[in-house]
């Protein structure tokens, strides 16, 4: 059991735990990931690790509320246990070296990429962020991207904050100003995709986080098989993180889209479940 020991709303539906996992801190690098089952018969989810401290042997899990497990998660409290969190997963972000390295959060992103940043300026390289969300209430651990970054920018889409625009205009605006030597994108897979686009035609290289479609976490049930350079890889053994340029992110989409229909039959679940709480209160 992992107990809870800190909880805030970062937006709606959006929350940050602190867990207790001691053994997963001493061991984890940025990049690497988690699996989460909140009970014995709870499904397994995978969660990016926005941060850990190692003294207090906590993770700090950013769990935006999208489906039936995430929704349940979201409304535990601090002193409430999540039966099981299996890592660190996967392999550790590499980025190459030299110039500036960007850092790109889209929504949840966000905290996936700060480990990343802060190992980046800790060997005293020069990092830029970028946060990219809907609007202004959506902007996530912002002032923690500051603190590992140099310099960090906002875009939304509606102007509500910072630029009004996409991650992609604020980043071809560093391109242009920077001797940009990598990139790390975090968030939807349309931003990614976008991401990898504009960096492709100066060979930039270009990371990207493909965790949202695993379901085992450890390579035995393939259904977060991607083709990336033609070749078949696990996104949960060989990745999360693989090579934007390489990666076919129409199968991508496609892969995202399988589970729909039982993604919507969960959520109806959780909704009659609430709305029996409710009656009984």
């Amino acid at each position: 059991m992992h107990k809870i020991v800190y909880k805030e709303e970062l937006a709606p539906k959006t929350v940050m735990f602190k867990v207790e996992a001691p053994w997963i801190a001493k061991k984890i690098r940025p990049g690497q990931f988690v699996i989460v089952r909140l009970d014995e018969t709870g499904e397994r989810i995978p969660l990016s690790i926005s941060g850990w401290d190692e003294k207090e042997g906590t993770l700090r899990l950013i769990i935006q509320a999208v489906g039936y497990t995430s929704n349940k998660l979201i409304d535990l409290e601090v002193g409430d246990s999540i039966r099981d969190v299996v890592g660190p997963l996967g392999r550790q972000t590499h980025l190459t070296e030299g110039g500036t390295a960007v850092v790109i959060g889209g929504g949840y992103g966000t905290g996936a990429v700060i480990p990343s940043a802060l190992e980046q300026k800790a060997k005293g390289r020069r990092v830029v962020g970028i946060v990219g969300a809907r609007s202004k209430n959506l902007v996530l651990l912002e002032d923690d991207l500051r603190a590992a970054c140099d310099e960090v920018f906002i875009t939304t889409d509606d102007g509500s904050y910072g630029r009004k625009g996409l991650v992609t205009d604020a980043l071809a605006d560093i391109m242009a100003h920077e001797d940009v030597g990598a990139v790390l994108a975090v968030g939807p897979v349309p931003m990614m995709r976008a991401v990898s686009e504009l960096t492709r035609p100066k060979n930039i290289p270009t990371m990207v986080s493909l965790n949202a479609i695993m379901v085992d976490g450890t390579g035995m049930c393939g259904a977060c098989r991607v083709t990336v350079g033609g070749k078949i890889k696990f996104a949960c053994y060989d990745g999360p993180d693989f090579d934007g340029h390489l990666v076919d992110y129409n199968e991508l989409t496609m892969r995202q889209r399988t589970y729909k229909p039982q993604e919507a039959e969960a959520m109806k679940l959780y909704e009659s479940e609430i709305a029996a709480k409710t009656v009984k209160a």
